[in-house]
């Protein structure tokens, strides 16, 4: 049995409508939730396939970091679909400092997140003080490295050149030239 804690205002989502989003989960992913919703304590207990359990606390985590519950459910999807979150209250000195690296990963009106999401492929959510991103091995990489740049002082320009060229070898396959 695992246990994942899940932020108060995140626990009507990880229910869903009349328990349906909690039931896709135990469902799809073989295992039984116990949800205290006073705590945010999930308890996960697998009842059939064990690897197919082994997604379910990445999935309860995806959704309590902000995802919606069908694309934390597209874990299910693939072997090689990955969950990785990046606490950003580590790589950030002070209150001040969090708030203006946060305002930086997500740009003017969004922009900057939704420019990683759509040349990476993955799917990026900032929650809190962490950046959560679901999508494959590469995926997830390239928004890792775009937001250790960002993390790192790096121009708003670098990051997008970098995950253009990323977009490119993602999609046409390395360029040998």
């Amino acid at each position: 049995m695992q246990h994942v804690k899940v932020p108060q205002d995140r626990i009507g989502v990880l229910i869903g409508e009349g328990g349906e989003t909690m039931r896709e989960i135990e469902s799809r992913s073989e295992v039984r939730l116990d949800i205290d919703s006073e705590s945010g304590s999930v308890a996960i207990e697998s009842v059939g396939d064990p690897v197919s359990a082994l997604v379910a606390p990445d999935i309860v985590k995806a959704i309590g970091r902000g995802f919606k519950p069908e694309t934390a459910l597209s874990l299910l999807d693939s072997d090689m679909r990955r969950f990785e979150l990046i606490d950003l209250s580590e790589q950030t000195r002070n209150d001040n400092d969090l708030r203006r690296q946060k305002g930086r990963i997500i740009g003017e009106d969004g922009r900057t997140r939704e420019l990683m999401e759509e040349l990476s492929g993955a799917d990026v959510v900032i929650y809190g003080s962490t950046v959560g991103i679901i999508g494959d091995a590469e995926e997830v990489s390239a928004v890792r490295r775009a937001v250790g740049m960002i993390l790192d002082g790096a121009p708003h320009g670098a990051v997008y050149a970098f995950l253009e060229d990323k977009h490119r070898e993602l999609t046409r396959g390395p360029d040998l030239t």
